[in-house]
């Protein structure tokens, strides 16, 4: 009874516009009430959610994100894209799923994408002559990407919560993101042909290489991530620290494009984003530990073997299950709550634990694209001046290809298991 009435709670807390550490938080604290626990366990749980050494990326690729944004990295970027797919049918399109492919090794994060991109990428689009919705819809697509490719936020806290290799999870993502990068750009050829969309400028090998010499320092940040991590250079709390590292010499010795105010709005916007996540994390632990104690990861995990023990049925449900969640909660606080949930599940049918984390953060990026919580829609409904109901309903085209790339990953599991097995053995 004092399970339903948390779940309950928690419900019309969200549905009242709550936010979501607050919903989590308060509706764990009504239950430990009414169980007659004590609350102090809600704070000594909160502090043992946190308390985590990969984590500590969490603020670190924040502040890499922030950086690259502040400091005209994105531009940079855009250019690149522009030089090296802009001739294409439709290519600002194209360039546009190109930008945040590179950004995504930057970043980690679908938001910092749509905002830091975004608002380069519309004004591009619109000057082109392209529609303002073919404009939104894209750039909001092809920022999911962010999470995917690593570095990726969202799967180290996937990572710390299933006790799984971040290095792993991160050469898992490579794949899966290129996959997403070459639907969506088969979407946008699909479109161009439909509406005769222009090539943005004739292909200029002397034009890719400015381009390339303009943006091949922060191409190499990436490169840094991911090889130190795979080489055992360094851990992936280290790399994030090493891409902050990098990110501070480009913006204050190579294009000196950041000033001290610019490092202040940069610290300030990080701390602010950091104790928002790590409150979510906090409260969503609480939350997940009053539903261990209760043991409903084993009871939906009986009722789900009661009812099916095929492997890709359960796999089906999964991703149903995610998705609608996806819908209604931010993506932070849906992995901590979700992961110890499905994890012994997936364990009883032997999906892989990096295999179901790509799944996840793939069906949570595209509950960032649906309302009614939707962030990125709300990021570039800011960016662009669309009303969101015009941003959901120029999005919903692109979440097709989004689509097809998730069933393929969930049910061909060696697209984001070859990487790590081959560099993991």
């Amino acid at each position: 009874m004092s399970l339903a009435i948390m779940f309950i709670l928690l419900a019309v807390l969200l549905v009242c516009g709550a936010p979501v550490a607050v919903a989590l938080a308060g509706s764990s604290l009504v239950y430990l009430i009414i169980a007659g626990m004590p609350p102090i366990s809600m704070l000594h749980n909160m502090i043992n959610g946190v308390n985590s050494f990969p984590l500590l990326a969490v603020p670190f690729f924040i502040m890499a994100g922030h950086l690259m944004n502040t400091g005209g990295i994105t531009v940079r970027i855009f250019n690149f894209a522009r030089a090296l797919v802009g001739w294409l049918p439709g290519g600002l399109g194209h360039v546009n799923v190109g930008a945040s492919v590179i950004f995504a090794g930057m970043s980690g994060a679908a938001v910092a994408d749509a905002g830091g991109l975004g608002n380069v990428e519309i004004k591009a689009m619109r000057d082109a002559g392209y529609e303002t919705g073919f404009a939104v819809g894209i750039t909001a697509a092809s920022s999911t990407i962010g999470p995917i490719i690593p570095p990726s936020l969202p799967l180290v806290l996937y990572g710390v919560i299933a006790q799984v290799s971040i290095g792993q999870l991160f050469l898992a993502g490579v794949v899966p993101g290129l996959l997403m990068a070459v639907a969506l750009m088969a979407m946008v050829a699909w479109y161009s042909h439909r509406r005769n969309y222009p090539r943005d400028r004739a292909f200029s090998l002397s034009g890719l290489g400015t381009a390339s010499k303009d943006a091949f320092l922060p191409m190499m940040t990436p490169v840094i991530i991911i090889g130190g991590i795979s080489t055992g250079l360094f851990t992936p709390t280290e790399a994030a620290v090493a891409a902050v590292a990098y990110s501070l010499v480009l913006g204050l010795a190579v294009y000196r494009t950041l000033t001290i105010r610019h490092l202040l709005r940069v610290t300030m916007d990080t701390v602010e984003t950091t104790a928002a996540i790590m409150l979510i994390v906090g409260a969503a632990a609480v939350f997940a530990w009053i539903l261990t104690a209760n043991q409903s990861a084993q009871h939906l995990g009986n009722f789900v073997l009661g009812f099916t023990d095929n492997k890709y049925l359960i796999i089906f449900m999964m991703m149903v299950l995610v998705l609608i969640v996806g819908c209604f909660m931010e993506t932070i606080a849906a992995i901590t709550i979700l992961v110890p949930v499905l994890l012994p599940i997936a364990h009883t049918v032997g999906i892989d634990p990096v295999h179901l984390g790509i799944i996840v953060i793939l069906n949570l990026m595209l509950g960032l694209l649906t309302p009614p919580v939707g962030m990125v829609l709300y990021v570039l409904s800011r960016v662009s001046g669309v009303r969101f109901e015009e941003c959901v309903k120029a999005t919903a085209p692109f979440l097709i290809p989004l689509l097809i790339v998730l069933f393929l990953l969930a049910f061909i599991p060696q697209l984001s298991l070859a990487l790590p097995q081959l560099l993991y053995r």
